[in-house]
């Protein structure tokens, strides 16, 4: 069983069917219950920074994701989802995440059009068997304002868009995906299949 935390934040039914395709059963989790019963947990991601800790704090949630971590079970976030593992966001306001893994969320600029939608390249910056079958520059579906600050030692795939955006970070059990892999046709669904390999 894989739970998906939901903190009000929108329609988490495409990423519930994405798992279930690849053979999982899925339950929403919208407060702190026994962690046991979970094999993985997803954190995703719609909205904004400060809303969606005040809403984790509300219900309980962080105290639920935090201990599921040390259970050394995998925890994956997407998008907002992987946003939020880190210690700040700057959207709106300094905002303390989850404190997870380190380095601060802060809004993207350059040249590029801002937020950056649509389909990018993963450039593979280290070797993992999250990539296994997939092509060697795979292509995933990315919404998103903002970005990790810098390209930390978790950072293991960039995308390029107005210079490397960290895409992909994986440090022991905890993974987040910048992207949607529920949106990003085969090459996602491969990549959930081998995130679910992990448990």
């Amino acid at each position: 069983m894989i739970g998906i935390i939901d903190y009000g934040a929108g329609n988490l039914n495409s990423i519930s069917k994405a798992i279930e395709h690849i053979g999982f059963n899925t339950e929403i989790v919208e407060e702190y219950v026994d962690i046991k019963q979970y094999e993985a947990v997803v954190l995703p991601g719609v909205g904004a920074f400060p809303g969606a800790i005040e809403r984790l704090e509300k219900k309980d949630l962080v105290r639920f994701i935090k201990d599921f971590v040390k259970t050394k079970r995998p925890m994956l976030g997407v998008c907002l989802g992987m946003q939020l593992l880190f210690e700040y966001g700057y959207e709106d306001k300094k905002t303390k995440g989850l404190d997870l893994l380190s380095g601060d969320v802060v809004k993207m600029k350059g040249n590029y059009k801002i937020p950056h939608i649509g389909w990018n390249e993963l450039e593979i910056i280290k070797d993992d068997d999250l990539f296994k079958g997939l092509p060697k520059n795979p292509h995933f579906y990315f919404v998103h304002s903002y970005k990790l600050d810098q390209i930390t030692d978790e950072v293991i795939a960039v995308t390029e868009y107005g210079g490397k955006v960290p895409a992909v970070v994986k440090k022991d059990n905890i993974i987040g995906f910048q992207f949607h892999p529920e949106k990003s046709g085969s090459n996602g669904l491969k990549l959930l299949e081998n995130f679910g390999e992990l448990i």
